[in-house]
């Protein structure tokens, strides 16, 4: 199965797929955010050209399991596609997912605005990766 993951952005949003099997997952592109409606048809027109059978949305908490702001526009975000898209729609937490992405970028010599472009892919990444890890009855539909 292909998954489409996105790591949720107030001004850019990452995406990451897998392979058609679900099994590697890739960097594919960054959304700048023009409105909900605009993102939302965006993102949906992406996952048809990529083939996506399934997205994987990224759900930011915080430390102690409470919902930030972003937290509940995700939430709001996952509403919107659940009723545009036939998908299924899983959540991944995502906890420390950008941190990671921009350790692993630093690591191979990406500095300034190099890991700036790259960022928000590589987060959509590690959220895919974390998923891909789970066995199937651990993934969180929406």
């Amino acid at each position: 199965m292909k998954f489409l993951a996105v790591d949720y952005g107030q001004k850019r949003t990452g995406i990451a797929v897998t392979d058609a099997g679900g099994r590697m997952a890739f960097p594919r592109a960054t959304l700048a955010m023009r409105g909900r409606e605009a993102f939302v048809n965006e993102l949906l027109a992406l996952a048809e050209a990529e083939g996506a059978e399934a997205l994987v949305i990224g759900l930011p908490v915080r430390g102690d399991g409470t919902d930030s702001e972003t937290t509940r526009q995700v939430r709001n975000m996952v509403a919107l596609l659940k009723e545009r898209t036939a998908l299924p729609v899983y959540l991944m937490e995502e906890t420390l997912s950008s941190y990671e992405a921009e350790t692993h970028l630093r690591a191979t010599g990406k500095s300034g605005k190099g890991i700036m472009k790259k960022l928000d892919q590589a987060a959509a990444v590690a959220i895919l990766e974390s998923f891909l890890a789970l066995p199937e009855q651990g993934r969180t539909p929406a």
